[in-house]
């Protein structure tokens, strides 16, 4: 699958976005170890602690599914800048793929690339808890 496919693919799920109270609607497509594509958007609701990040909705969905490999992720919202994943998203993305590919798309579909691990260095994972 290319880049601009996932892309693409992102971008058709933030158009499922439930958003009412940020308007800020956010689809991503997780691309696991075979190939597979899991897609999810964000899902807010008035008691905004409940709501769900796209990423997070995609993770929780292939992990349902009984995946546990994933090589890449593209992240899109309609705005003026490239959108990054939230901190609790890389934190639980990181759990599974530290060296994923994060396209962060914005408005037009420009993107840019980073390894998970960029966005954040020295994270806490599984190998802590087996020290």
């Amino acid at each position: 699958m290319t880049d601009r496919e996932l892309i693409n693919l992102a971008i058709e799920a933030a158009n499922n976005a439930y958003a009412p109270y940020s308007r800020f609607s956010v689809g991503a497509a997780l691309e696991c170890g075979d190939g597979t594509v899991i897609t999810g958007c964000n899902v807010e609701c008035a008691a905004l602690g409940g709501s769900i990040c796209a990423e997070r909705n995609a993770l929780c969905a292939a992990i349902g599914k009984g995946y546990r490999n994933f090589k890449r992720i593209a992240v899109y919202a309609d705005c003026q800048d490239y959108c990054v994943p939230c901190g609790t998203c890389r934190q639980l993305l990181s759990e599974f793929a530290p060296n994923m590919e994060v396209l962060c798309v914005k408005s037009g579909g420009r993107y840019v690339s980073y390894r998970l691990y960029d966005l954040l260095p020295a994270s806490f994972g599984p190998d802590y808890l087996n020290s």
